[in-house]
């Protein structure tokens, strides 16, 4: 090898060491990021009633514990698997033991986790918590949060370890994901908007985390598109609709109580809730104030509509219609009508129902196969539900009974193939 050989390969390693160090400084610089200092060796903090009062409330605002439960376990001991497409995680122990949970946690390292995503020992958390949102909670609320889980019976539940498919089991995975998708927030008011709607925007954005199901994602699992424009939900398939288009979920042109009617008891004039939602609603927004209720409303309310579509939805064949019809007769007419007029406040009428218009038809297919349930709350406290199909039909029924209910009585959606049938129940995960 020649000199000139040997001094230009130098200069090219040199110039790529140099590239991997400056990304190695990069990535570690952007996840510490407006952190605070923690000391291993920071106790608990103290707390006062009223912190433990005050955050109870905001826990339930946060529907903490559905996360943090194991079905049939104390509430907040932690342990509940959550599926992912990166594998599984087990949500952690919120309780206060010493040794399992947060018993030697101060309110540093607790708003820490909240603010920045990382455990009191320095480990990078998974966002399955969602602390992408829960950033923009304030100190005040984080240590209300804090004073609450201190205030509950310790349970000695160790917390499981992940079982993630590399490299995403790796920290120096996820501080990657971290540099190119989080920074630490802080919830602002716009001088703009009223008290309420600032309110509003900080519930919707930041404990409530809506986001975190209305949101589309890429396939790293980070966010991405409009603000709460929608989106399927991982291995759960259920399509989280858009809250700004009126043809999905938006609400521009509901009244503001009709909105809090629905995230109070899961019904209004306008419609009700099913699958994820419904259990929003049971344990987190039936539980919230009035004003609370309200503030979100009136955010709500405000979310700009997304650029109108002009695509024309592919029409069923009239034997899949003729198909459909039949099936329709035979299993849904009975409760829903035969002219998808449904009974008011008993069953839902399907002619012009937005849940079944919607361009994306997974929620059709779930509650055809699986059943739908509207939440039990203190204002709606006997729902009626929708059966399970799926032992009765075939995917090709069910295929065909969904083309004929959004292809009818003005609803024009378009068909739905047999083979979308199948991929939604087989990716499913009750």
């Amino acid at each position: 090898m020649s000199r000139l050989a040997l001094h230009r390969r130098l200069g090219t390693t040199m110039v790529s060491g140099a590239l991997v160090i400056a990304a190695v400084a990069a990535v570690w610089a952007l996840n510490r990021l407006d952190e605070t200092r923690v000391s291993v060796e920071d106790g608990p903090s103290p707390t006062t009633q009223a912190q433990v009062a005050r955050g109870a409330y905001l826990a339930r605002a946060g529907n903490c514990a559905t996360c943090h439960t194991e079905r049939g376990g104390q509430p907040y001991a932690g342990g509940r698997a959550l599926a992912t497409p990166f594998g599984t995680v087990y949500s952690s122990n919120l309780t206060p033991d010493d040794e399992t949970g947060l018993g030697r946690w101060s309110a540093e390292a607790f708003w820490r986790a909240m603010h920045n995503g990382r455990s009191r020992d320095g480990r990078l958390l998974y966002p399955v918590f969602p602390y992408p949102n829960y950033t923009q909670v304030t100190r005040a609320d984080a240590d209300a949060l804090y004073a609450y889980l201190r205030s509950l019976p310790p349970a000695k539940a160790p917390n499981r370890a992940h079982e993630l498919a590399f490299p995403f089991s790796t920290q120096p995975a996820l501080a990657v994901w971290r540099a190119l998708y989080f920074r630490p927030g802080v919830h602002r008011d716009d001088p703009v908007q009223s008290a309420e709607w600032n309110r509003g925007a900080y519930l919707v954005r930041g404990l409530g985390h809506c986001a975190a199901c209305h949101e589309a994602r890429n396939l790293l699992g980070a966010s991405q598109g409009l603000e709460l424009a929608g989106g399927l939900m991982p291995l759960q398939n259920w399509y989280a609709p858009s809250l700004r288009d009126p043809h999905e979920a938006g609400v521009a042109n509901w009244s503001a109580p009709d909105i809090v009617a629905l995230l109070r008891t899961g019904v209004s004039p306008q419609g009700g809730v099913l699958g994820p939602m419904a259990d929003v609603v049971y344990r987190s927004t039936q539980h919230l104030s009035e004003p609370d209720l309200q503030a979100m409303a009136i955010f709500l309310k405000s979310l700009p509509p997304p650029a109108p579509r002009d695509d024309v939805p592919l029409r069923a064949t009239e034997a899949r219609l003729a198909q459909g019809a039949a099936l329709y007769e035979r299993h849904c007419a009975t409760c829903h009508g035969t002219r998808g007029e449904g009974v008011p406040g008993v069953y839902p009428l399907l002619a012009g129902n937005r849940a079944v218009r919607m361009a994306e038809p997974a929620n059709v297919i779930r509650v055809i196969a699986k059943g739908g349930f509207l939440p039990a709350t203190q204002g709606n406290p006997r729902p009626f539900g929708m059966p399970p199909f799926a032992h009765l039909l075939s995917d090709d029924e069910i295929a065909a009974v969904a083309s004929y209910v959004r292809d009818s009585w003005g609803n024009r959606a378009g068909v739905v193939e047999p083979q979308v049938v199948s991929r939604l129940r087989a990716g499913s995960e009750d």
